[in-house]
């Protein structure tokens, strides 16, 4: 019997052992699929500047006689791509990658650019997130390898002299995630949002398992609108390129959203209630959007339950 059992338990194990295989190597060929056809496709900003559009997080790119600086760097499986668009632009390999938060769609390929040899910077929290098992909105990530990650960190931000420009890269606090940067060139007058900013094609992300609240990117959007003139070019995270004006409708978006559900809340109305208002119905007008209107409203109420995050070591 017990023979029969361990020959039994045997072909059982090599069983789900080979469909785990099948399964692995499905799911392996899927992901090649999905980024098969993927077109990096580069749009010049101006001299020695660009950024560069594919699948996932926007990247911007800086190149001169001090190296190429990369912002974000998307998925794993497009690196490739993005060393071929990059060296188009008439560009060395990648010396310096920042990383405006640490959501793989603009993370995905540190390790490659790591291993490549790139110097890879972001803020405190992204290095920790990625050190150990994430707990986002997008559901639980492996643990970066070594080479992935930043290897300088910052609390409040930085300030890097390259390729003629001053690169001002700022933290704001508790707003995408608790690690979001955004990346000025003085010089040159860009601005990279990160995931502070969606243009055009989704209402906010505030992902709040990330330590993300929709205060937080209010304050990014109004604090962004104070580096910014008419001439500026903004890189949002997600979307077509930005405008001043642009910012300043998102911003305004944000102020009527959070002031409508804060107001209901106050009145004591449930969630369900507050989305049944359909207080983002104006702007939710993408039918392939990430975030649609409940989703958004569901992140702004609860954002809004949370105690307003003082200054702290954890910040």
């Amino acid at each position: 019997m017990r023979s029969y059992f361990k020959a039994t338990f045997g072909l059982a194990l090599l069983a789900t052992t080979s469909l785990g295989l099948s399964a692995c190597s499905q799911s392996i060929a899927q992901e090649a699929d999905r980024f098969a056809a993927v077109e990096i496709k580069a749009q010049p900003l101006g001299d020695g500047i660009a950024v560069l559009f594919g699948a996932g997080g926007n990247i911007g790119v800086s190149y001169g006689p001090d190296g190429t600086v990369l912002i974000d760097d998307q998925f794993a499986p497009l690196t490739p791509k993005i060393q071929v668009a990059i060296a188009d632009l008439g560009a060395e390999p990648v010396a310096y990658l920042i990383n405006t938060h640490w959501h793989g769609d603009h993370s995905g390929g540190n390790e490659n650019f790591g291993k490549a040899g790139a110097l890879i910077m972001a803020h405190d929290h992204v290095r920790e997130r990625m050190l150990g098992i994430q707990k986002s909105g997008r559901g639980n990530d492996p643990a970066s390898p070594a080479e992935a990650l930043p290897t300088i960190t910052y609390h409040d931000g930085l300030k890097l002299h390259l390729n003629g420009d001053e690169v001002h890269i700022k933290h704001m606090k508790h707003a995408h995630t608790d690690g979001d940067s955004i990346v000025f060139w003085k010089k040159a007058n860009v601005l990279h949002m990160g995931d502070l900013y969606f243009n055009k094609m989704s209402l906010p992300f505030i992902d709040l398992k990330s330590g993300g609240n929709v205060r937080g990117v209010l304050a990014a959007a109004e604090q962004a609108l104070t580096m910014v003139d008419d001439e500026t070019q903004i890189i949002p995270g997600h979307g077509p390129m930005a405008t001043k004006a642009d910012l300043a409708a998102y911003r305004d978006m944000l102020v009527t959203v959070i002031a409508a559900v804060e107001k209901a809340q106050g009145e004591g109305k449930s969630l369900t209630d507050v989305q049944a208002m359909k207080p983002v119905q104006q702007w939710d007008i993408n039918p392939k959007a990430f975030i649609k209107g409940d989703a958004f409203v569901e992140a702004v109420y609860r954002s809004l339950q949370k105690p307003v995050h003082a200054h702290d070591e954890r910040q």
